[in-house]
């Protein structure tokens, strides 16, 4: 076999085995993990089958951790695009101002999620927080943040829409400024209102740009872990319990690790068939200059 026939092969075979021993391996060992019954101390792992996978489904706490994952997705996913769209035909102009706004709003996403769950957490401090400081001089008495059940879920997707509406503005910002200015002109000559014109040209003009935000924002946000860990733990009463948390929760606490994997497995299953879905009903929709 000459040379030339195998090198490529042997120039990607690098970024392959990489690609195997820490993506493809991991999960085929989170699958085997999923069927036996293991404390992660004992060396006999004993093989149960779906058994794991029955337990999990019928399990109250899980369907409220589904429910709250599904609703915490939602919210922040569509959050997320809708405000980082409007800051970003608001700044897509130049100017000192628009430039200074932009790395304002972009410094929240290079910032420790830790850091940003510390933070957070003391804005929404129900007795001492800024948040209810600025509530009372409206009259407005004292918003039980993060200890009532009812916004609790709900103060996390506040600080997950702050973190990352600045990357995801900086991105629809890119795609503003990739769409060529003669299809404007051409609006602007047939008197087009601004409104038409951002719905008819600009909106299918950034739908790969909408189409690549999506997807990463739906991903990232099924798998939320730092805030939940540092600011809630999952409560109070399981309100803010979401999929990766309860993965840790029942792997490292409570030392399941079949039981833990068989979640880690519905996860992987979950987001499989949503990016397959979003891929086949929308893909067609995106505009490709």
């Amino acid at each position: 076999m000459r040379w030339s026939s195998i090198r490529p092969y042997a120039m990607i075979s690098p970024a392959i085995l990489v690609f195997c021993l820490f993506f493809i391996y991991p999960i085929c060992y989170m699958v085997y993990l999923s069927l036996v019954d293991w404390n992660f101390v004992s060396p006999v792992k004993n093989f149960v089958g779906f058994d794991n996978f029955q337990a999990l489904l019928s399990e109250q706490q899980f369907i409220e951790v589904m429910r709250n994952t599904m609703t915490y997705t939602f919210l922040t996913v569509s959050l997320t695009i809708i405000i980082s769209l409007v800051l970003a035909v608001w700044l897509n102009k130049q100017g000192a101002v628009y430039g200074f706004v932009q790395g304002a709003i972009f410094s929240p996403h290079i910032i420790s999620l830790v850091s940003i769950s510390m933070l957070w957490m003391w804005l929404m401090d129900t007795d001492y927080g800024l948040l209810n400081w600025f509530l009372n001089l409206f009259g407005i008495s004292n918003v039980p943040w993060l200890s009532d059940p009812g916004t609790s879920l709900l103060s996390l997707v506040i600080v997950a829409v702050w973190k990352g509406i600045g990357y995801n503005t900086l991105i629809f910002i890119a795609g503003l400024q990739s769409i060529p200015r003669d299809i404007y002109e051409a609006a602007a000559l047939d008197d087009t209102s601004k409104m038409r014109t951002f719905i008819k040209l600009t909106l299918p003009m950034l739908s790969p740009t909408l189409f690549f935000i999506t997807i990463i924002n739906l991903i990232s946000s099924f798998q939320v872990f730092e805030t939940i860990a540092i600011m809630t733990q999952g409560g109070p009463i399981n309100s803010t319990n979401t999929f990766v948390y309860y993965i840790y929760e029942f792997g490292f606490r409570f030392f399941k690790i079949g039981y833990a994997s068989a979640a880690g497995v519905i996860l992987l299953i979950i987001i499989s068939i949503l990016t397959l879905m979003y891929f086949r009903i929308l893909s067609r929709r995106v505009h490709y200059r």
